[in-house]
């Protein structure tokens, strides 16, 4: 009987680099220094050189709190308007509700699923403060019209990297494109810890220093508190693993690349499957490798009997969940985020998925359209 292939496994794709990461953690063990020491820094240090930039990181307790500390740290506050696309992850609405500022959702680009400057533009009103794009899947959005748009209309942009560490825009990595950025570091991320993690990441000294304050109680020298802030510190240990991952992202993300190339050959021209598309221009780490078809839920269930796990991203769009009926969206007010939701499929996708895995995918997904 063949064996269960997982939606995602952390698997020991870089010879060694799990022996890496039990050193990492035993490090800090032995070091017996746990909250903000050598580690956070000289990842923050080394996660800066790696996006390329002169931009400054700091590392925060999970990508959730990252998302708000940026918000708050360009200004957006109280009564703001931040535009977000209609078919990210409740994080990106949450983190802005947070700070009391309103969401306000704009429909995905039909091809990429991004947020794009023309329906951005379509959404700014008096009471907009700020874009919120999502470099969805692991691709990034096509930034240069998004940021003349926000210089028009004097807005800050906060990019929500959480899904596209190592993606490029224009040859520049996700992350330095904007006023801010927030990445996760949820485990299952292309650069993923053992549990919790985040990062602001911003090229202006203001919002660095304001997010550093901020994470820590609003505190840069101890015990003096210069703002109200809040506990949200990138512990050592997970600053430890993540340091032994970094070094080894661009060949994850390569390897992410080339098993997203046979995908998209395999599976061209198969019933009505729709397949990822990239935008010149836009980089993609595939995260996710989302396939869309009016059969989705079906082709799940064939999947799931014959040992394939796959996930839905997302199965209800953020302007139709309960938590957000007092917002006033209803169902048809975003069609392209709602096809997306009925449609969506992702299928396994990871370093150290063998060959002969995706091959068992490819085959029972083209076994599923010749019976149908």
């Amino acid at each position: 009987m063949n064996h269960h292939i997982p939606f995602i496994q952390f698997r020991d794709y870089i010879p060694g680099l799990q022996q890496q990461i039990e050193e990492a953690v035993l490090r800090v063990v032995q070091s017996k220094h746990f909250i903000l020491g050598q580690e956070v820094q000289r990842f923050e240090n080394e996660f800066a050189t790696f996006l390329s930039r002169e931009v400054n990181v700091v590392g925060t307790g999970n990508g959730f709190d990252a998302l708000v500390i940026a918000l708050k740290a360009v200004g957006v506050g109280a009564s703001d308007e931040v535009i977000i696309p209609s078919n990210s992850y409740m994080a990106t609405v949450n983190a802005v509700l947070h700070i009391g500022a309103r969401p306000v959702f704009a429909e995905p680009d039909v091809y990429t699923y991004n947020l794009t400057a023309g329906a951005a533009e379509a959404m700014v009103t008096s009471q907009t403060k700020a874009i919120l794009p999502v470099h969805l899947y692991g691709q990034t959005c096509d930034m240069a019209p998004i940021k003349q748009l926000a210089a028009k209309h004097h807005l800050k942009v906060i990019e929500d990297a959480a899904q596209a560490h190592g993606a490029q825009y224009r040859g520049m990595q996700a992350g330095t494109l904007g006023d801010a950025a927030a990445f996760s570091f949820y485990p299952t991320k292309n650069l993923g810890a053992l549990g919790d993690g985040g990062a602001v990441v911003s090229g202006l000294p203001a919002v660095a220093d304001f997010a550093r304050k901020y994470r820590n109680y609003g505190q840069q020298q101890k015990y003096v508190g210069e703002i109200v802030g809040v506990n949200s510190r990138l512990d050592e240990m997970q600053a430890a693993v993540l340091r032994a991952k970094l070094e080894h992202l661009d060949e994850c993300n390569t390897e992410r690349q080339r098993l997203a190339s046979v995908y998209l050959q395999e599976l061209r021209h198969i019933g009505d499957l729709i397949l990822p598309y990239t935008a010149p221009g836009c980089g993609h780490v595939y995260h996710i490798f989302n396939i869309r078809t009016k059969h989705r839920d079906a082709l799940q269930q064939w999947l799931a009997e014959h040992g394939i796990e796959t996930d839905i991203h997302y199965p209800v769009p953020v302007h139709l969940q309960p938590a957000y009926r007092f917002l006033q969206y209803t169902k048809g007010d975003f069609p392209v985020a709602e096809e997306l939701a009925q449609t969506s499929l992702s299928i396994p996708l990871y370093p150290g998925l063998t060959a002969q895995e995706q091959e068992r995918v490819i085959a029972a997904i083209s076994k599923f359209y010749r019976k149908l």
